[in-house]
């Protein structure tokens, strides 16, 4: 994976084996912004989807949310989580960064339940929106170093 930090857009993923959370910032402003949810379950229904949006944004970095328990041991999300990141580096020639992603998910659900945004109607977007803080994370630590 990727070490530099290299300046222009982002995209963010939250790799999941049913939906993938994608959100998009800027290093230079700092922000980061939901922008879709692909569901797909196969590399052959997530690809074009991904390949899309990484010809359409045309980034400089891809940040994957790594997801770890509580204590920061791995799981077996993670090894899929790593072989999603290792995919896109390989397929896009874009460097990739992992991310800590733990609580996100339950972060996303309770911004959204914040927003009026409860139960079943949470799923289109709850994903994205963990991708959001994935990358806010990032840029946030990225600001500060």
């Amino acid at each position: 994976m990727a070490s530099a930090n290299p300046g222009g857009c982002v995209l963010a993923f939250d790799f999941g084996t049913r939906r993938i959370g994608v959100a998009v910032g800027e290093t230079n402003v700092g922000l980061a912004h939901p922008l879709a949810t692909i569901a797909a379950a196969t590399r052959d229904q997530w690809l074009p989807a991904v390949r899309a949006l990484v010809t359409e944004w045309r980034p400089a970095l891809l940040v994957v949310g790594l997801p770890l328990h509580a204590d920061g041991v791995p799981h077996a999300m993670t090894g899929q989580a790593r072989r999603f990141a290792h995919e896109l580096e390989r397929r896009f020639g874009v460097p990739v960064e992992l991310c800590d992603e733990r609580f996100t998910t339950q972060s996303a659900s309770s911004a959204l339940e914040e927003s009026g945004i409860r139960g079943r109607r949470q799923k289109a977007s709850r994903d994205q929106v963990a991708a959001q803080l994935i990358l806010q994370d990032y840029l946030d630590r990225r600001r500060t170093a």
